[in-house]
This record gives structure tokens, sequence and C-alpha cells, in this order.
């Protein structure tokens, strides 16, 4: 059995604050740096000036942006004029500037790890650490908040330096300004700081990498600006990868609300991908459950975008794909290199970090772009036989997709020279969960010839009844057609325990249905139809047709099974000859 066959959990890839709490800190005396004052808060916003809350103010009932998320759960004191500067602030960042500046830039955040963790003693002669924050206009409070919780809860002897990324970022502030800042803090810090400023914008990818390139400690952490470290976050890291430098670590992520930067606890878990490469979080293994100690590792087949490893074997290792395009697909690029190539990935449940959520992503408005290229970059160099699952995930034909993937001979060539494992060697003993589709022999939009506009679609979810819907082709309209004659609909999942839905005909009545495909297998239900490109649809057990109809000339087409009548359908992409010139008959 491989280490991992638990089923994902359901929430996103990435607590009430008191006055009273005291930071981690005033906790260890003579262990860590002096909490840092300078300055208490954010001294500028995005136009330059101080600005603070006004008390005094009676709250305004009307509300100008009722439709804004900003605004759910916070602001409701604030008058017309502060709101609406809050509004512009969080349509430029995708979080609540407005709030930023003004919380304390030391404010306590609760801690977050399990009692057992808070009582687990490490060495005094751990390797060193340099950190790197990367950030592309991110909100100066932000950045020197996450600079902050850094010194005042990195023990100050292992802490060497703090690395500033700046992919070519556009906002002034984040010019002079944060030189200015850097200075401050190198007075108090003496070479702590450093800052890498990119003259063009080179993405997510290149940042880590000049971030990595710009490091001396032996440990290098890479993290986002928009973060806070919680107390003993990093004697953890040190302490498991001094004791093997091959592996790569991942803190528990907990999460700041975007609009009250509250912030709040997630579960442990480990972290997995989708066929699209998509990040997950999956349930822990029983294997760590058997161990009994809630502060022991948890090895997990990928890894998040921030992380810790020895510089060194990074190094070895390629670090990172510099022919990644903005954002997607690194992290799961590097789970693979560094599981197939000789290193092991963990999570560490006594090391968090705190995340800013953002609500949207100010700097790409459509993200599947970059993460389709970027995804077919990792199928290319890493998932040998299987890479056609991910074609089939991103509803791409396996010939010519008529994307640019770019150069990946340097990638190719890395892989041989580390000797490092196949794709097959992965899924059987990281990452069963993956399940490959072997059998598909027609995806992606299916039209009949009556009306090339419509598509089949999964329908209204909750719910269990396909329809005919105006083509869209995203993966609601994803049909997969097996050569055992299942027909998936709606995306595909392809994963335990992450069940995938067929087509069923239900045998009575004149609609179609869709089903667990596990619950259609155990059931008997009418799940396997008869179908060649450009021919007619036919259960193979009712001998029923799924076809459209019109209820009245005026209105929509509508999709049913019933007595064959001769329509016929054609589905987007093929694999390989099936469906030309009656191959696959």
């Amino acid at each position: 059995m491989g280490l991992w066959s638990s089923k994902p959990v359901s929430i996103l890839c990435i607590g009430v604050l008191s006055n009273s709490m005291k930071t981690s800190a005033n906790d260890k005396k003579g262990k860590l740096r002096s909490g840092v004052e300078l300055p208490e808060k954010a001294d500028v916003h995005h136009d330059g000036k101080a600005k603070k809350f006004e008390k005094g103010k009676k709250p305004v009932p009307r509300i100008l942006f009722p439709d804004s998320l900003l605004f759910k759960r916070w602001g409701e004191d604030l008058t017309e004029e502060q709101q609406t500067k809050a509004q512009e602030l969080f349509i430029n960042y995708g979080y609540n500037v407005y709030l930023s500046d003004q919380l304390p830039l030391n404010r306590p955040i609760r801690d977050t790890r399990s009692p057992r963790c808070q009582e687990k003693k490490y060495p005094h002669n751990l390797p060193t650490l340099s950190v790197i924050l990367i950030f592309m206009n991110e909100a100066m409070s932000i950045i020197l908040r996450a600079i902050t919780s850094l010194i005042n809860r990195t023990p100050s002897h292992l802490l060497k330096e703090i690395i500033l990324v700046d992919d070519y970022s556009s906002n002034e502030e984040l010019k002079f300004h944060l030189d200015e800042q850097i200075k401050k803090y190198n007075a108090r810090y003496p070479g702590l700081l450093k800052i890498v400023r990119h003259k063009k914008r080179e993405g997510l990818t290149q940042a880590r990498i000049s971030g990595w390139e710009a490091s001396t400690a032996e440990i290098v952490a890479i993290l986002d600006a928009h973060i806070e470290v919680n107390a003993g976050w990093a004697e953890p890291i040190l302490s498991r990868i001094k004791e093997d430098r091959t592996v790569v670590v991942s803190p528990v992520f907990d999460n700041i609300r975007f609009d009250d930067f509250e912030l709040l606890e997630y579960a442990v878990a480990a972290d997995g991908f989708d066929w699209a490469l998509w990040c997950l979080y999956e349930l822990l293994p029983p294997e760590w459950y058997a161990l009994n100690d809630e502060t022991a590792p948890v090895r997990s087949p990928s890894i998040m975008g921030i992380l810790a490893a020895n510089r060194e074997f990074l190094g070895e290792i390629g670090v990172l794909d510099g022919g990644m395009h903005i954002y997607g697909g690194e992290n799961v690029e590097l789970g693979l290199r560094v599981w197939q190539c000789g290193g092991k990935i963990e999570v560490l449940p006594c090391a968090r970090v705190a995340h800013v959520e953002r609500a949207h992503k100010p700097y790409l408005l459509d993200l599947t772009v970059a993460m389709k290229r970027n995804a077919l970059r990792v199928a290319e160099v890493w998932m040998d036989e299987y890479k056609y699952m991910v074609y089939y995930a991103w509803n791409l034909p396996l010939e010519n997709p008529g994307i640019d993937y770019g150069d990946v001979s340097s990638r190719k060539e890395l892989r041989k020279k580390l000797n490092c494992k196949s794709f097959d060697w992965y899924i059987k003993n990281v990452y069963p969960n993956l399940i490959p589709q072997t059998t598909i022999v027609g995806y992606g939009t299916l039209k009949n010839t009556l009306d090339d506009r419509m598509c089949i679609d999964q329908g209204p979810v909750p719910g269990n009844t396909p329809i005919m819907y105006n083509c869209h082709a995203y993966s609601p309209q994803h049909m997969f057609y097996h050569s055992t004659g299942e027909i998936y609909m709606g995306g595909l999942r392809a994963r335990q325990n992450a069940i995938d839905r067929c087509l069923t005909d239900p045998g009575t009545g004149d609609l179609p249905l869709l089903n667990p495909c596990n619950e259609a297998v155990q059931k008997g239900l009418n799940m396997h139809w008869d179908f060649e490109q450009g021919s007619a649809i036919i259960n193979k057990k009712t001998k029923r047709c799924v076809e459209i109809i019109k209820d009245s000339p005026l209105s929509y087409y509508r999709l049913v099974v019933q007595n064959c009548t001769g329509q016929k359908w054609h589905i987007q992409h093929v694999v390989k000859d099936w469906g030309k010139n009656g191959a696959g008959r």
C-alpha cells in the first residue's frame, strides 16, 4: 500500500485576537530578538499619508457597497468616505488594506499549535535560516507585519537574514519608502534585511529562484510576503532538516481572513493535487495516526507554495522550474521532482504560519491561462505515459494542443542526470489516490447534429439530471466516453473517494440521470452505452438512445432518453484513431 490513500479535505489550499495575549517574543527572553516596536503601526497608506481610525463617529446606516465581500462581516461603523477608501484598496489588493494599515505590526496572534507541540523542546544548536519573502504590489503594512513577525518569533541566533524579492512592483511606496523601512530595521538588526528587485516582471517562480540565489544560510524558507509566522515556527523546521537534508518541509497553514484579519485555525493536513494539478488538502494517512504522536511529521504527496529546505539540496535537484509562468503548477512540479529524485516531503504539525487569504488576485483575473500551460510543462517532464490525464483534465487534444509550454529540454536533462524514478513509481508508492483512466477514447463537449450550439451539461448541482445548455466548454460540459461503455460527465475527478458521475438510463420516463459511477456499478444501473463518433448513443441494456427534443416549435431542445430516431452525436476530442473510419468498433 502506498503512503497515500485517504480522501481529500474540501477546503482551499493556503481566532479572535485578544489585546491581553503576549507574543512569543515575550515568552522566550534571551532567545528571541526583542519585539519590534518601530514603527508601531504602518505609517503609510497608498497615498503615503498617515491615517488613524476616526473615533467617536456614529455608525452611518447607509452602506455604499452592499454587494462587496469586504463589508459582509466588517466595516459597519465606517463613514461613507472611509467605505469608499476601503473599497478602493480592496479592489486593488484583494484584502483589507484599510484595516491592515491600522493594526500594529507586532500584533499578537493566537498560538495554534497543539499542547504537545508547545511543550516540545529543540536543540539550541540548529542550522541558520534564510527567509525569503516574495511580493509584487503587496500592501506595505502587510510586508512590514510579515517582517516583524519573523523577527519577533524566530530565535535571533537562527535567523541569519530576511530577503525581500520584489517582482517589479509598480506601487511607488514599495520603492524608496520600502528602502527607508529596511534601513530602519537594519539600524536595529545590522544586515538582517536584504532586497532583490527584478528589472522586469518575471513571475512567482523566478522570484523564488532569485531569493534562493541571494540566500546564504544552510536552510532556506520561501514564504509569501502576506504571512505572519506563529510562535515556535522555525525550530521544528530546522531540526527536521538537520536530521535529514533531503526532506523538503511545509508548515501547517492557518488562515488570516481577508476582511477582518481574524486568524482561523486550520486542521493539520497533507498537500495533494488533482489531475489538473490544482492544489488540494488531503486527510492525514492512517500511518500517521498509528504513531499516536501529534507532533510527528506527516509524509505528504506534494507541497503548497510555502516551503523550507536545505539550501544545497534544493540546488542539487534544480531549485524550481524557471520556465513556469506567473502562477500555478510550480509547487506540484517541485513535489514530483523531490519524490522522484531521492527526496521526501513532509508537513510539520508544530510549525504554523498564518497566511492572508485574498478574495481575488488583482494581478491576474484568469489563473487558468498560466495554470494550463504550466500543467502541461509538468506533464511533459515528469508524468511519463500518464501525462494524458493532464490533457484530459484540461480538455486539450493530446496532439497539437495549441499551447506553448516552453522548452523543457533542460528539465528533462536534469531528470536524467539525477536518475529520477518514474511517475508510475510515484503513483504506486507515494500517491495512489490518483487513478489513471486508461479506457477513455473520446472526451470533451458532446453535441447533437441537430443544434451544434448546444452541449450536454451536468445541470444544476446538487442534482442528478443532465440538461442541454449553450456550449461553454467548462468542466460541467466535460464528457468522457470509455471503450468499456461508461460516459463520465461533469469534470474528471479520477481519484479514490472523489467519485465521478456516470450517465445512466433509468429505464422509465424520458429523463437520463447522473449517478455516482461506483453506485451505478453496485446497483447494476444502466450505465453502459454504445457510441461511435458521428453516431447514436444507445444504451446497451435498454436499447434506448440519448436524444434531444423540442416540446414546442418555439421551445429549446431538451435532453431525453427515448426510442432511437437516428440522431447523431459528435464528441470534441478522440484518442488516437478511435472514431475515425470505423476504428474502435
